[in-house]
């Protein structure tokens, strides 16, 4: 048996996912956290790789390798190859400003990058250290993303062996930094050079490495005295998260995956980018080859998290408690803006619950409405996507939320398509784990995977209406 591994580096942990390159099977896993905040000292992502690696039962045995990550984090590396400053990740909210300045500069962002900025991308993050911290923007040298530096330390390189050049990435990846074209595959250095404020012909950027292409190999000596690992292991080209889950879904035309995570995601695979000035849809690049237009709202599973609380239930019971009201829970609708919202594009926004009367005021009232909110949010996603040309024949649902019978049950009302629940999975992980089978035979695997549930199409149209008569 060949086995590979697929790394996820998110926001609040570092999965790896172990795979028999054949089928996909699960063979074993490991995990370890990472740091609380919207701002993070890369390093920790390193440490927390390795941790992860040994539970895993190291790489010994692996074959290859490629690491899936949050996407639009900056990194800022300076000549010697030392990180700068803490890596500002695609949920600090501060570049709000710096995103409107550019978008105000470059009106043809859309179409130079494929998406309109928004303060999540790497160019605004760009743009506000460049206004507030002149003396660390005077120093970069080189700026990469969570997943390129992770494969870059993989592949022996940091302050020890500072070759920036040696820097990679995915066209994924790169598609959501703000200065990217993914139909051309170039990087838009007049974009760079705007959020940067100085010539970026001087900064280095991560060379792109497509999809079954090797990136190089693990150096097993910069690894922790923890790992075991044997040499020669390849590294694929790794991914964006969002990109690296539809990978491991096997996506392709017609499905619409919705992820309720940390933040909430609705994407699709298409052949052509659709590229929407509005900045409602981002057009990003999959991990095929192709095109992966997507919505993301920064506010998803938390907001099921804070009404459980509020409520002193767990998420089981908020499920029950949600299903003994009727849909549209009796006219009370909670938009769910809790931490701002991306999109909209609403930075400083706070959540407000409408509809309040003596009979809509109840706890399964205010447990559905929680539930219909956060769905209600990524439906209009889905209509976004609908707007740039994107048919839906079915919706995926994944993301830890999706296994609450009343999530997905609710999302069959409020969505006008067929729901299916794949099973639970680190999908981002199985998707670089795919990607890293992809290097070894030279073609994109097709693994099968599993349902846990297909809830009887039953949409209500009240929800949604209800919900957007408080649209802002």
């Amino acid at each position: 048996m060949t086995l590979v591994a697929g790394i996820d580096s998110s926001t609040q942990s570092c999965k790896i996912v172990i795979v028999d390159a054949a089928t996909g099977a699960l063979v074993r896993t490991g995990r370890a956290s990472h740091p609380t905040g919207t701002e993070v000292d890369p390093n920790a992502w390193w440490v927390a790789l390795n941790e992860a690696i040994t539970e895993a039962g190291g790489l010994d045995d692996v074959s290859a390798i490629s690491v899936g990550g949050q996407q639009h984090g900056m990194v800022v590396l300076d000549a010697a190859g030392r990180v700068i400053r803490p890596a500002l990740l695609w949920n600090d909210t501060r570049s709000a400003a710096a995103a409107d300045a550019l978008s105000a500069e470059f009106p043809d962002l859309a179409e130079r990058t494929g998406s309109k900025p928004v303060a999540s991308f790497t160019s605004t993050k760009l743009r506000w250290l460049r206004d507030v911290e002149p003396e660390n923007a005077a120093l970069v040298a080189a700026v990469c993303l969570p997943h390129d530096w992770l494969t870059w330390r993989l592949r022996g390189f940091g302050p020890e062996n500072p070759a920036l050049s040696e820097l990679t990435t995915d066209r994924s990846d790169a598609s959501g930094t703000g200065y990217f074209n993914s139909v051309t595959n170039e990087y838009d250095l007049d974009v760079l050079s705007a959020a940067l404020g100085r010539d970026a012909s001087a900064i280095t950027l991560p060379r792109i490495v497509a999809p079954g292409e090797s990136a190089g190999t693990v150096a097993v000596s910069t690894l922790a005295a923890s790992v075991t690992a044997s040499a020669a292991i390849s590294v694929a080209c790794g991914a964006g998260d969002n990109a690296g889950a539809a990978l491991g879904l096997g996506a392709r035309a017609g499905d619409v995956v919705v992820s309720i995570g940390t933040s909430g995601t609705v994407f699709a695979v298409t052949e052509i980018q659709v590229p929407d000035a509005t900045g409602t849809v981002a057009g990003f690049a999959d991990a095929s080859g192709i095109f992966l237009p997507l919505v993301a709202t920064m506010n998803a599973a938390r907001v099921l998290d804070s009404t459980a609380t509020l409520l002193g239930v767990t998420h089981d019971e908020l499920g029950i408690l949600a299903l003994e009201a009727a849909p549209g829970a009796s006219g009370l609708v909670l938009q769910p803006y809790f931490e701002g919202e991306r999109t909209p594009n609403l930075p400083d926004a706070t959540a407000t619950l409408f509809g309040m009367t003596l009979a809509s005021t109840t706890r399964p009232s205010l447990a559905r409405a929680a539930i219909e909110g956060l769905l209600c949010g990524l439906a209009d996603g889905l209509d976004a996507l609908g707007r740039q040309g994107v048919s839906a024949e079915r919706i995926l649902l994944i993301g830890g939320a999706a296994q609450n019978p009343a999530v997905s049950t609710i999302a069959s009302q409020v969505f006008a398509v067929p729901v299916v629940v794949p099973e639970p999975a680190e999908y981002v992980a199985l998707g670089a784990a795919a990607q890293a089978a992809w290097v070894l035979d030279g073609t994109r695997p097709d693994w099968a995977i599993a349902t846990v549930a297909e809830p009887t199409s039953d949409f209500h149209p009240v929800i949604r209406e209800q919900y957007a008569r408080y649209a802002v």
